[in-house]
């Protein structure tokens, strides 16, 4: 009986007392899901600005410098939706469970339409020739869920937990 009136006790002074202030958050757990479309963590060198509307002006994803002929991966299981030209363009497009779509260009494909692929999976062959791509090379990647377009750059952050006090 004691043991239950201590308890009852100590709970009631818990939730009396003032809220701590709110600190960063420090539970990490990492998303896991996706990763790098480049071997390693490759240099951006252009991040992306969300467009103001559906026909605004922005850049509708991230640009990573490599070498010609590197190797791109699959940022994240799905299946293939697209591998082939749009406007005089090699771009792979993949499908995500979620709603999420990637896209990469430009990029010799290794994939067809239809075919699934793993995370980490080669899907093609970067080529030269990305406008405004201040390195040999650059990996334009994007993704987007319906017609929303998101940071890819966000696909590979850790999702922050944040406990807030009861009162």
């Amino acid at each position: 009986m004691r043991a239950r009136l201590l308890l009852v006790a100590v709970l009631c002074l818990a939730l009396l007392a003032p809220a701590p202030a709110l600190a960063e958050p420090s539970a990490v757990e990492p998303v896991g899901r996706f990763g790098w479309p480049l071997a390693g963590s490759p240099p951006v060198t252009r991040a992306f600005e969300a467009p103001a509307g559906p026909f605004g002006p922005g850049h509708r994803g991230v640009d990573l410098a490599a070498a010609p002929g590197a190797t791109v991966l699959a940022a994240g299981d799905g299946v293939v939706a697209f591998a082939g030209r749009v406007a005089g363009r090699p771009v792979v497009s993949i499908d995500h469970p979620g709603g999420l779509r990637t896209t990469y260009e430009p990029v010799e494909p290794a994939v067809a339409a239809g075919q699934a692929v793993a995370r980490g999976s080669p899907i093609g062959t970067l080529l030269a020739g990305h406008a405004g791509c201040p390195a040999a090379a650059c990996l334009h990647w994007g993704v987007r869920r319906g017609q929303i377009y998101l940071d890819p750059l966000a696909l590979l952050r850790a999702v922050r937990v944040r406990l807030l006090p009861w009162r």
